[in-house]
């Protein structure tokens, strides 16, 4: 009456097992570790690059466990708690090993490999845990403005130049254009041809020193939807940042960058050990720009700057040169950007690849302006102020097709890495700047891990004296199945790689006790059996089917809870959500099954059982 087939007892013990080997790696901690890359892709990692690396942390004294060579990287492995070997090797690794690498601070796991072969690695821990850095940033939503602002500007400048409407200038100041005509009906026929093509726009006229004036602001729905544009193209535009420079630099696990009011983003980094780099990555605004060189007006120092154009600095710094405002290409035309050499002087440089829209504007461009400069500018914010760098403006030969454009100057190979990188990820739609960055330790993180386990631990202990004391035998099967349970949990996050944080583990000690509530359905059903004088064997298989259905009820309607939480909820929400939903299932494999199992070993095979400890 009371026996599995054996089928079953195999898959049990199956997945009992699998649930053991995966768990076990997150026992094994972490060590402190550096990471070399080469900057550029076109640089091998290879044998030899690790024997630099080995020479180079034996000539300065230090010992590490292990120098492993990857597809990508070469990673050297030091003792777990040996931080300063690792700050010193990072150190050491920069100098010997020139610009064309980087040395990044990492955290690796000490688990053996044949463990990482078969995926079991351990799962991901949050920033309350493992320690990292949590970066509060402000997008600047003024300058996306005036982007915007400039942008119909310079569209008004082709639209007047195509339709032949005569006007005098065009001028920005903020998020106000001032557009000037000469004369009323010239002044009606600019107004009737901005309605027509930038609808976005509020027009007022006004009359000003015998100058007839259109003032053109955005309307304030479509300031909302900019504002919203930005700050979604930036979120998208950070994660590529750090998705693309840190997964593979800094251990860094599981970032979370998310939305924080209208015009704020959270960015929490568990793992990442070196702030200053991140911060840098962080807050650098590369937007790039292809403008045309004024050469119809010459510069004079103090003479005031044509209406059209603005003032830069020549790329070898002797002078200035004057630049249209007009934009032909973006960063938003970027599909790819590499570090790279220039084919005869063999410069760093930067390799673009344009995507289709681009490299035809690209195409058009150059085939219009043979003979004449063409300026590349990259913007940057230094101390809150946009700036803005002619990094070439080389005088066109020939047209250029096929969207591939090559940016060199006076740059060193590691600035044209990370002018790559920056515009790889794509431009920012508004800089931004960290208004409030803390870090947490990972000694800190330790003792919330220390903490958070002794008191499930304390739990667990608790609850095992009850359940022993009041169900005997049954309450030791229980507590066997409620440690399967626990075992299960752990090992399905690691396989699936979650995330866990502190109200993860706070989903842990819920889903203890919800397995735990199973078990005591199914004992007191039991009991309830033998007060009606049912056998023992009838009483154990009928409190098993009978209290089935009670705690899948009770499981699926938490589920849905949970599940809710899981979609709608946001950081911490998220992670107890998955801890919650994952122990569910695994409690209901544990409670159900791993227990009747058990309780089928001990008393399933006596056929004339009259008496069991159930208190």
């Amino acid at each position: 009456m009371n026996q599995y087939p054996l089928w079953k007892y195999l898959l049990i013990l199956f997945m009992l097992v699998a649930g053991l080997i995966y768990t076990l790696p997150n026992y094994y901690g972490e060590a402190s570790a550096v990471q070399v890359q080469p900057r550029n892709s076109s640089i091998k990692v290879d044998d030899a690059l690790k024997q630099r690396v080995e020479e180079a942390l034996k000539a300065a004294n230090l010992n590490a466990e292990k120098v492993t060579l990857d597809e990508n990287s070469i990673k050297v492995r030091f003792a777990s708690t040996d931080t300063d070997s690792q700050m010193k090797a990072k150190d050491v690794l920069e100098k010997a090993l020139g610009d064309n690498y980087s040395a990044a601070l990492n955290l690796l796991p000490r688990s053996p490999e044949w463990m990482a072969s078969i995926w079991a690695l351990p799962m991901y821990l949050g920033l309350d845990l493992r320690g990292g850095i949590h970066i509060l940033i402000q997008v600047d939503m003024p300058s996306a403005l005036n982007k915007a602002m400039e942008a119909n500007a310079s569209d008004m400048r082709k639209d007047f130049h195509e339709k032949d409407v005569p006007y005098a200038g065009i001028s920005r100041e903020g998020q106000v254009v001032t557009v000037r005509f000469r004369d009323a009906e010239s002044r009606s026929k600019g107004e009737a041809e901005i309605k027509q093509h930038l609808g976005s726009l509020v027009l007022n006229s006004k009359e000003e020193g015998g100058e007839y004036l259109l003032l053109a602001t955005l309307k304030l729905e479509e300031q909302k939807v900019i504002q919203d544009a930005a700050l979604q193209q930036n979120l998208v535009t950070l994660r590529k940042r750090i998705n693309n420079a840190l997964a593979g630099g800094t251990g860094l696990a599981e970032p979370i960058i998310q939305q924080q009011g209208a015009d704020r983003i959270v960015i929490q980094l568990p793992g990442v050990q070196d702030p200053a780099m991140v911060t840098e990555l962080i807050g650098r605004t590369a937007i790039l720009e292809v403008r045309m060189v004024d050469e119809e007006h010459a510069y004079s120092p103090g003479a005031p700057v044509p209406y059209g154009d603005e003032l830069y600095k020549e790329p070898d710094g002797r002078g200035m040169l004057l630049v249209k405002k007009d934009v032909i290409l973006t960063g938003d035309n970027i599909s790819d950007a590499k570090q790279g050499f220039t084919g005869n002087t063999n410069e760093p440089a930067v390799h673009l690849t344009l995507d289709n829209k681009g490299a035809n504007e690209f195409k058009v461009a150059t085939k219009e302006n043979v003979g004449k400069r063409m300026a590349i500018i990259l913007f940057e914010k230094e101390r809150g102020v946009l700036k803005g760098e002619v990094v070439t403006a080389p005088v066109i030969h020939e047209e250029i097709g096929g969207g591939r454009v090559q940016i060199s100057g006076h740059m060193t190979s590691e600035e044209a890495g990370k002018t790559a990188l920056l515009l790889r990820s794509g431009a920012l739609a508004a800089p931004v700047e960290i208004i409030e960055q803390r870090t947490v330790g990972p000694s800190l993180g330790k003792d919330n891990i220390d903490r958070g386990f002794h008191s499930t631990w304390i739990g667990f202990a608790a609850i095992t004296l009850f359940m022993i004391a009041y169900y005997m035998m049954f309450g030791g099967v229980s507590m066997l199945s409620l440690g399967a349970n626990l075992l299960l949990l752990v090992g399905m996050m690691s396989l699936a790689q979650a995330t866990l944080t502190l109200p993860g583990m706070a989903g842990i000690a819920l889903t203890l006790g919800m397995a735990i509530d199973s078990n005591v359905l199914i004992n007191e059903r039991i009991r309830e059996e033998l007060r009606n004088g049912v056998s023992p064997q009838a009483a154990i298989h009928a409190g098993y089917d009978r209290a089935f259905g009670t705690i899948l009820d009770s499981n699926i309607t938490t589920f849905i809870a949970g599940f809710a939480l899981l979609l709608f909820g946001t950081g911490p929400v998220q992670g107890f959500a998955v801890v919650l939903c994952m122990g569910i299932l695994t409690s209901m494999f544990s409670s159900v099954l791993v227990s009747r199992a058990l309780v089928n070993l001990i008393y399933g095979r006596r056929a004339r059982l009259s008496k069991v400890a159930i208190g």
